[in-house]
């Protein structure tokens, strides 16, 4: 019985994980978190008798702590509840499905106690990769990737450890307004933002895929998680989000994964590497498909992906840097403050005007974050 933590569980990638264990039936889901929604948290508690679970506020695990006590489940709170899930005991397997620069301690944590990581949060690579890949050497534990892009890299270079990587082709749908111009984008609304084409995912990656930033820091999170030269990752945009990404080697050969756009793939794949298990859904149909295109990003319409390279590129904070303004703009644009275009115009702003820190440790990252935070709120 495989034995696993979720922090994020109410989410998108959380609930698909839960999907997952529900029709397995061989896995023990023993830690619990979420943000604030109580009510779906509480079912998960019922259904999967975690041991463990927690919620951001003390006023809502109070509530929580009500509603369950029939149950032997321990309810916690905040910062110290989410790494107290992270690390719990049983735990084999962490998926880090919480959004942002939050599951970046909690992650810290469970990698010193530890636990394998099933990676859905890109931004803890992103903004302190250059801590998080030597620490995982260090304490002997895999980081599997669950965001599709990095888990079909992945699955492209089994059997090819002693082959040398060419070039890393991450594929991206283009999102919702592949083709528009800028004077089009400026009207966009969160409401046409979150209709992906082929994908369904939360919030917040949701308006990151509109933008294209999401693209740029799955850029980042490959360049950490393969090893790999920044010049050597090429964005390659496939509209139709069936071959999730490709690795070139060397002498020219290209391996690619392709399937049908359900995340539930790769999220099973890291929960069960090296097997592969059966898993309901859609399957590929090559005839229906017809055909796959490819095309250039569009780095002057969507400034997202030319941003994220710029940080990239630079180093040290900037990607916090980069990755605390477009949480920051998102939330704000979601609550129509702000216009789409904004939210590229507010990054790069911060990027041109926040403290430069060339080797920065963790609390250098939190304290960038915080800078960004206070810059934003300060001028928007």
């Amino acid at each position: 019985m495989k034995k696993i933590g979720i922090l994020g569980s109410t989410g998108s990638i959380g609930t698909q994980t839960l999907e997952i264990v529900r029709e397995q039936g061989d896995i023990e889901v023993c830690a619990l978190t979420a943000g604030k929604n109580i009510d779906l948290l509480e079912k998960q508690i019922r259904e999967f008798s975690p041991k463990l679970a927690c919620v951001w506020s003390e006023e809502d695990a109070k509530k929580l702590r009500l509603r369950t006590k029939d149950l032997s489940v321990k309810i916690e709170s905040g910062m110290e509840g989410l790494i107290q899930a992270a690390t719990y005991k049983d735990i084999e397997t962490l998926v880090t499905a919480v959004v942002g620069m939050l599951g970046l301690r909690p992650t810290v944590a469970a990698i010193r106690a530890k636990k394998n990581i099933a990676l859905a949060n890109k931004e803890t690579l992103v903004t302190a990769g250059h801590l998080i890949i030597p620490l995982a050497k260090e304490n002997r534990v895999s980081i599997l990737p669950v965001d599709s892009e990095h888990s079909a890299i992945f699955q492209s270079l089994n059997g090819e450890s002693e082959n040398k990587i060419d070039k890393i082709l991450l594929t991206a749908s283009g999102g919702p307004f592949r083709g528009m111009s800028r004077l089009q984008l400026a009207e966009i609304s969160p409401k046409d933002a979150l209709k992906h084409p082929n994908w369904s995912m939360g919030k917040k990656i949701t308006i990151d895929s509109a933008t294209m930033v999401n693209k740029g820091l799955e850029v980042m999170e490959a360049k950490w998680l393969f090893g790999t030269e920044l010049d050597r990752i090429q964005v390659v945009v496939q509209p139709q989000s069936v071959i999730h990404s490709m690795v070139q080697f060397e002498d020219g050969g290209i391996i690619a994964q392709l399937g049908a756009p359900d995340m539930r793939l790769p999220i099973q794949y890291a929960l069960y590497y090296p097997k592969r298990r059966p898993m309901s859904g859609q399957r590929l149909d090559f005839f229906a498909l017809g055909s796959i295109t490819f095309e250039k990003p569009d780095m002057d319409t969507f400034e997202g992906l030319k941003l994220a390279y710029e940080a990239a590129n630079k180093g040290g904070n900037m990607p916090t840097v980069f990755n605390a303004a477009n949480e920051r703009a998102v939330a704000k644009f979601l609550a129509k403050k702000i216009s789409f275009l904004e939210i590229t115009q507010i990054i790069n702003e911060c990027m041109l005007d926040c403290t430069y820190i060339h080797k920065p440790e963790l609390s250098d990252i939190l304290d960038t974050e915080k800078e960004v935070y206070e810059r934003i709120e300060s001028r928007w």
